[in-house]
């Protein structure tokens, strides 16, 4: 067993630079099946399962299922349950993941939690290749623990970011890592749409190539978590609240000491609260982007599925170059820069052109463009300012808000769709969030955020 290393990035450079390559394989391995299962694959598959449990056959295209599942002695709708099952996970996990956060700050093993997250999640996801017929309720389980999991894997993952690197080089090593995702999770969902494309050729039907693709994004997440298990060091525990109990108990005590201090750090609160609205904004586009394509501008799903490998691609060269940026003129600014290119799309996609993918495509490369930097410069910012000792728990914070919240942006697009029958004005509606986004990230003094927090200001804010 290799001993822990003293708190903060190693001294010698070459190790230090290790630790962060380690650290990027971890987007590698998460955002392939983020993108082929939970983004692409599984909601449609369920869907489908469900559809079967509930009508006797999946019904065909424009010709919706409108019989309903008993769950749990409450009638749902098969063709919503999908939806409901998204919505109960992200709701499970803004209650669960501060806790996860405040476990992981009193712990000196959270290479050993992020691995275990991982993998148990992984599992689930590989377990989704033996489910079909027309049972949903293991598929609801498997979808349960591995997003849970995911989502605790993930704020681990983000504090290490602060054990690992100085806030000198936040920026760069966040857009690194996510720009690396995008990258893996483009490559395997490639693989798995041309399995998909011929699956005919391969001897399987459609459902068992989906089952295929599941356990391909299993495996690739459970394989290439090896690599920052591996090359991570573990770190003792900075600033641990003393408390009486196990690890349980005084991690609770600690996360209600955090929300009562919270408002000792009034940028980061405020912070927090930007990146709600602008956050709520993206991900409403980038849930709504396929279903926008397909009803509103009527183009066919090859259509769909080139625009989200465009997004993926795309992606990964805009989050290395807003990362370049954010050295010379801060994550502030460049994030503020990145809502104005979103407020953008939520203009643009008002005016596309129906049956036209060109101006569509267009569109997409807006959004893969500051959709990673973005998202990563985020992170970075937002790691500068939470206090020592308590990264793992204020990300647990971060995650549980964005997940507690991420519904508002869609009620948004359904009820505007709802009012006026056009989802342009429903897109058009999103411009709201970008705004009062902007509008309070332009408020955030992030040198005071950082010296409140007690940590180094970077050369360039």
């Amino acid at each position: 067993m290799r001993r822990p290393v003293p708190p903060g990035p190693l001294a010698d450079p070459a190790a230090r630079r290790r630790e962060w390559r380690s650290l990027y394989f971890y987007d590698w391995a998460n955002s392939a099946f983020v993108t082929t299962v939970g983004t692409v694959l599984l909601g449609p598959y369920l869907t489908a399962v469900a559809e079967r449990a509930a009508c006797g056959a999946v019904s065909a295209p424009g010709e919706p299922c409108t019989a309903s599942l008993s769950v749990l002695g409450v009638p749902v709708a098969a063709g919503s349950l999908s939806s409901y099952t998204v919505t109960f996970v992200t709701l499970l996990s803004a209650v669960l993941l501060p806790v996860i956060g405040a476990v992981a700050d009193r712990s000196s093993r959270k290479r050993h939690m992020l691995a275990g997250f991982a993998w148990v999640g992984s599992g689930a996801a590989c377990l989704l290749f033996f489910t079909g017929g027309d049972s949903w309720q293991p598929i609801v389980a498997l979808m349960a623990v591995a997003g849970i999991c995911l989502g605790g894997s993930v704020v681990v993952y983000d504090s290490i970011l602060n054990d690992i690197s100085a806030e000198d080089d936040r920026d760069r090593v966040s857009s690194r890592g996510w720009a690396l995702g995008y990258l893996g999770g483009g490559l395997l969902l490639a693989l798995n749409l041309g399995l998909l494309q011929f699956a005919d050729s391969f001897g399987l039907s459609t459902e068992q190539a989906v089952q295929v693709s599941f356990l391909s994004a299993g495996l690739w997440w459970a394989t290439w978590t090896l690599v920052p298990f591996a090359g991570l060091r573990d770190r003792p525990a900075q600033n641990v609240t003393p408390a009486q109990g196990g690890l349980l108990r005084s991690s609770f005590s600690q996360l209600l000491t955090t929300l009562k201090d919270l408002r000792r750090y009034p940028q980061t609160l405020l912070f927090l609260v930007a990146y709600l609205f602008y956050n709520d904004g993206i991900q409403t586009v980038i849930a709504s982007a396929a279903l926008f394509g397909s009803r509103e501008l009527g183009l066919p799903d090859a259509s769909l599925v080139l625009a989200i490998l465009v997004v993926q691609i795309v992606a990964f060269a805009g989050a290395l170059a807003l990362g370049r940026l954010a050295g010379r003129i801060g994550a502030r600014r460049t994030v503020l820069g990145a809502i104005v290119v979103w407020g953008g799309v939520s203009t643009g996609g008002y005016f596309l052109p129906a049956g036209q993918l060109v101006p569509f495509l267009l569109l997409a490369v807006a959004i893969g463009f500051v959709l990673g930097g973005s998202q990563a410069l985020s992170r970075s910012l937002y790691s500068t300012l939470v206090p020592r000792g308590r990264e793992a728990e204020y990300f647990g914070l971060y995650q549980a808000a964005e997940r507690g919240t991420s519904w508002f942006g869609t009620l948004t697009f359904g009820v505007v769709f709802q009012l006026t029958g056009s989802y342009r004005f429903s897109v058009v509606a999103l411009l709201v969030f970008f705004v009062v986004g902007f509008a309070l990230l332009l408020r955030v003094d992030v040198a005071r955020g950082i010296r409140e927090a007690g940590n180094t200001v970077p050369s360039v804010v």
